[in-house]
């Protein structure tokens, strides 16, 4: 059985726990929801390649004709005490994108481990951060400046937790203006407290859910640098048919 939709809803609505009806209804199932949202719809700039408005008038000149790259981050705790559980599910989405499109994340930059390479001819980076996930802005702050990624061209990723994007949003000026792809890992029994349920490993059956779940937010990741939030928001809103095999989402 997959359990598997998605939802568009906006980053401050996801923060406070407020999600559409649809995801509602996943919730109540409990596993392997992927959704995106993002604050202020109409206020994000369409996909452009700007320098960063604080700038020097020089860097911006040397910048114009250079494509920023997107950056993808994952949310998770280092360590191996969190390797495999529900808890770091931001790094494992980070891991498939990064093996199907061949991009190695080994360097170490801004307390994250990082990878650069393409998705077809888009740049792209990948991280990691390695603060543990309630600092997570630490490292997410610092990528965005140094490298001058535009807040349209940064995606978030991981469980619902809230803390991890509450350190984000408070390092980018408490600006909520980014794309965050959520991903369901279950509900916790009544006996079990959520930090418990969260450092859990997933059982062999949730594992193939995941790895569908995977899939879809790899395809979703793809149709959005090639062609842009929306695009790739209404593929994820599509209601997966429950027997589509693996390989169809593999476009």
């Amino acid at each position: 059985m997959r359990l598997l939709s998605g939802v568009l809803a906006s980053s401050s609505a996801l923060l406070s726990g407020v999600l559409g009806s649809a995801s509602a209804a996943f919730d109540r199932l409990g596993f392997s929801r992927v959704s995106f949202g993002r604050a202020n719809p109409s206020s994000m700039p369409a996909p452009a390649c700007k320098a960063d408005a604080a700038s020097s008038s020089a860097a911006a000149d040397a910048d114009a004709g250079a494509q920023k790259p997107w950056l993808f981050v994952g949310l998770g705790n280092p360590g191996r005490m969190y390797k495999g559980t529900r808890h770091n599910v931001g790094f494992e989405m980070i891991d498939a994108i990064a093996e199907a499109e061949g991009i190695s994340v080994t360097s170490k930059q801004f307390k994250a481990i990082v990878g650069k390479g393409l998705i077809g001819d888009v740049p792209v980076m990948l991280a990691k951060p390695q603060t543990f996930m309630n600092a997570s802005g630490e490292s997410v702050g610092q990528l965005v400046s140094y490298f001058k990624i535009p807040l349209n061209q940064l995606v978030v990723g991981g469980h619902g937790g809230h803390n991890g994007m509450r350190s984000i949003i408070d390092h980018l000026k408490q600006s909520r203006n980014f794309p965050r792809l959520r991903m369901g890992i279950g509900r916790p029994p009544e006996e079990m407290g959520a930090i418990s349920f969260v450092l859990r490993s997933f059982s062999k059956e949730e594992k193939e859910e995941l790895e569908v779940t995977f899939q879809r937010g790899l395809q979703a990741v793809r149709i959005m640098v090639r062609e842009g939030f929306n695009k790739s928001a209404t593929f994820v809103n599509t209601p997966l048919p429950l027997e589509m095999p693996l390989e169809m989402l593999n476009r």
